[in-house]
């Protein structure tokens, strides 16, 4: 029976998988091309890392080898990333791919060499070649074989048509496969490599996932409820590592009753293991990402409910996040795309590991004999009593609390995402005394942020924005009560930090609204930060 897995390429005996076999088929004709005489694309294949680009191009590869006009070779470069002279990666190329391709012996001193490899006295066939981990090179060899390559690409061009016999190189196509799109505006002396083709490995489709999961469910016997794959895909957007490795959770690791099927809160508790205990190499490299200079502070914008941040491959800073699945885009109109996280688990985790990292010690919550009888008892938990606790827990602590906390380089303010890790931190560190738990949902994949808390048997929802002006208070409002409606809820708090308001605004806007379309109550409570 084959497994889910997500640790390397895929072995299609062995694992489940999807066929994906129509971009299989494109890259190929991309590489193989028109006629021999004119040769196929040079082209970049990218994708963050776990998204299967390794194992698509190892089918390519596969394909390429029956067809007997071609030499074909992958070479894999994550091996020299720390090597830095050119040279020396120029001749290890010149040396492995003549070995592997059983050539007479030819000496590859420095890069200016490495072309004659490739000459039609020298090959055999034609030669596709397929680099892979081609981005972890230094800059400098980047630049440098990419420049190489596009001359021996031009050169090829301005002899199109005439025979394989005459051709100056027999270089028919190139891949080269990366994190990055390899040669885009990180590499500040400019791109000479314009003549390639860049080709996106997309996440998985809804469909494609559904089927990997029912594959499961025909092999071994054992049903999973239609809920469970939705949440799956729902939580990973269908990024292929993220679904294979949730998959490996479910159905082997946290499955202890293969007899019953696998339920909704079977999920969810191995859910909450994943955001919570497990280590996942992916993710740990997203974060590691996030959390760099100067990178972090795009991701804590990010973080903000009150504007949307406009997306631009062109941005050196969301594009090195973009390419390294820390981010992603979304068309909002035909004109606009915005900056969102790839998929709510991975904002989860980001937002956990901030909230930690940032507040590790909460420091004293509530006065020592403060009396919460009309706060918290064994039956009930009013949420406007305890955001007043929070508040005076601010106002005094905020000086050592917020001392080394992210701050806007442009104007030295405390990025609005930090009060949202802060409040996060401290209803979790006062209601684990109560046995009571707090989960953050992030239903827009934006700055829109909610805390569902559960304690007795009971759900309260909170949504938090930073108060900007009364139209957008009175657009929270609404889109809370929205947001309670679809919780099902009777009722919910919307928190708004805001630096000062004097005790007349508070008491005329601290007031209940009721919803005429959902019936839901919204509960205002202002959190002063100044």
């Amino acid at each position: 029976m084959r497994r889910f897995w997500s640790y390397g390429p895929i072995d299609k005996e062995s694992h489940y998988y999807v066929p994906r076999q129509d971009l299989i088929d494109y890259i190929y004709t991309q590489l193989v091309g028109t006629s021999l005489s004119r040769s196929g694309h040079y082209i970049t294949v990218w994708a963050p890392r776990q998204t299967g680009k390794t194992w698509i191009m190892q089918q390519v590869l596969w394909e390429l080898h029956k067809d007997e006009r071609f030499d074909v070779l992958k070479l894999n470069l994550e091996h020299l990333k720390m090597v830095e002279d050119v040279d020396r990666i120029a001749q290890w190329l010149g040396q492995e791919i003549a070995q592997q391709l059983k050539l007479q012996e030819l000496t590859v001193s420095s890069l200016d060499k490495l072309p004659e490899v490739f000459r039609g006295g020298y090959l055999k066939k034609p030669l596709i070649l397929i680099l892979d981990e081609f981005d972890a090179l230094a800059e400098d060899a980047i630049s440098g074989l990419a420049g190489m390559f596009r001359n021996i690409y031009n050169t090829q061009r301005d002899g199109a048509g005439i025979s394989q016999e005459q051709q100056t190189y027999l270089l028919h196509s190139l891949a080269l496969i990366g994190v990055r799109s390899v040669l885009g505006i990180e590499n500040e002396r400019g791109s000479p490599f314009n003549i390639q083709h860049s080709l996106h490995i997309p996440n998985l489709t809804y469909d494609e996932v559904l089927t990997m999961y029912h594959w499961y469910e025909e092999e071994s016997g054992q049903t999973i409820e239609p809920a469970v794959i939705d949440r799956i895909y729902d939580e990973t957007q269908g990024q292929p590592g993220l679904v294979s490795w949730l998959g490996e959770l479910i159905t082997e690791t946290y499955n202890e009753e293969h007899s019953q099927p696998i339920t909704s809160e079977d999920f969810e508790s191995t859910y909450s293991l994943a955001l919570n205990v497990l280590p996942n190499n992916n993710v740990v490299n997203i974060i590691s990402k996030a959390r760099q200079e100067p990178y972090i502070g795009v991701v804590l914008e990010l973080f903000r409910t009150q504007e949307k941040l406009a997306f631009t491959y062109d941005d050196p800073y969301l594009n090195y996040l973009y390419l390294n699945g820390v981010i992603d885009w979304e068309q909002a109109t035909p004109t606009k795309q915005y900056v969102k996280f790839p998929c709510p688990f991975i904002q989860k985790r980001l937002f956990n590991y901030f909230a930690r990292t940032l507040f590790r010690d909460t420091g004293q919550l509530i006065p020592p004999f403060a009396d919460l009888s009309d706060t918290i008892t064994n039956t009930m938990l009013d949420l406007r009593n305890l955001l007043r606790y929070y508040e005076q827990y601010l106002q005094k602590n905020r000086d050592w609390l917020l001392k080394d906390v992210p701050r806007r380089q442009t104007d030295m303010r405390i990025f609005e995402a930090v009060y949202h890790f802060n409040l996060y931190r401290y209803l979790i560190s006062f209601l684990e005394n109560y046995n009571g738990r707090v989960i953050p949902e992030f239903p827009t994949g934006n700055g829109k942020v909610d805390l569902l808390i559960e304690y007795v048997g009971q759900q309260y929802a909170i949504e938090i924005k930073s108060y900007a002006n009364l139209r957008a208070y009175k657009l929270a409002l609404e889109q809370a009560a929205r947001y309670g409606g679809q919780l099902g809820l009777n009722e919910i708090t919307l928190v708004l930090f805001i630096e000062a308001i004097d005790k007349q605004n508070r008491e005329k806007y601290e007031v209940a609204y009721v919803d005429t379309q959902t019936g839901v109550s919204v509960n205002p409570v202002f959190v002063v930060t100044g």
